[in-house]
């Protein structure tokens, strides 16, 4: 009862983030926003028995695609002011 209350909740917060990542304005916001989704995600396939592809979550998406995000963010904001 508890781990099926438990998925639930990770779904939840997982579409919650999501929306939240493209709903709002603030770039920067966004981006963190995406960042705890795929983090929600790794936790999801950790939780369903796939600790390997919880580890290449983590490692590609919430890792190296922030991080892509963010330094594009820096770049275009540099160049506009």
């Amino acid at each position: 009862m508890v781990a099926e209350f438990f998925h639930y909740a990770l779904i939840a917060l997982t579409i919650l983030t999501a929306i939240v990542a493209i709903e709002i304005r603030d770039l920067i916001r966004a981006v963190l926003s995406f960042c705890i989704m795929n983090v929600l995600f790794a936790l999801m396939f950790f939780v369903l028995g796939a600790p390997l592809v919880a580890v290449f979550q983590l490692a590609v998406y919430a890792g190296a695609v922030t991080v892509l995000f963010l330094a594009a963010i820096h770049t275009i904001r540099g160049e506009t002011v």
